[in-house]
């Protein structure tokens, strides 16, 4: 079941009342009416179609209610993340740090804030030369501090500077 199946079969206040009252416990459709102040009518039309919908199973014990649902409807729409990075160690320092493509906060360990500077070098192309003002702009998507990202780029050896003109070092370059 997904999100929007989920939600479809709970859209409805007498099914969702209906749904709450499996969960507390009512195995009947006359204690689900007791509950809820619903007509048995109503009651039995919603648990048809939350059983139907499998969100509810019905056995000899009475009604049940799929309490997984939830958490598996949540898993099925998640989408698949995609590394920031090949190497599983960097990957987990890049997403404690990058949420939705921006730099949360920096890093206070210095292993950790190399890491991050060398994931947002990649937004710039080696050996090409870039203005100050370019170079703002790029840092900007990722911070808003980017005096301190510019400042960690150029001390880390990633960024060379002069005369207001950065350039990204090569690979294998020192």
């Amino acid at each position: 079941m997904n999100v929007d199946q989920l939600c479809g079969l709970l859209a409805e206040p007498s099914r969702l009342r209906t749904y709450s009252a499996v969960v507390l416990g009512a195995t009947t459709p006359e204690q689900v009416a007791g509950s809820t102040g619903l007509p048995a009518a109503v009651v039995a039309k919603a648990l048809q179609r939350l059983t139907k919908g499998g969100l509810i199973e019905a056995s000899h014990q009475g009604f049940t209610a799929d309490e997984a649902a939830f958490k598996n409807a949540v898993r099925e729409s998640r989408p698949e993340r995609v590394p920031l990075d090949p190497d599983p160690a960097r990957d987990n320092v890049l997403r404690s740090f990058i949420r939705d493509g921006r730099l949360t906060h920096f890093p206070t360990y210095p292993d950790k804030y190399q890491v991050v500077l060398e994931h947002l070098v990649q937004s710039f192309e080696p050996g090409r030369s870039y203005p100050e003002r370019e170079v703002t702009e790029i840092l900007n998507r990722w911070h808003p501090d980017h005096a301190a990202l510019r400042r960690g780029l150029v001390d880390a050896r990633l960024l060379d500077r002069e005369n207001s003109v950065y350039v990204r070092r090569r690979a294998g370059a020192s």
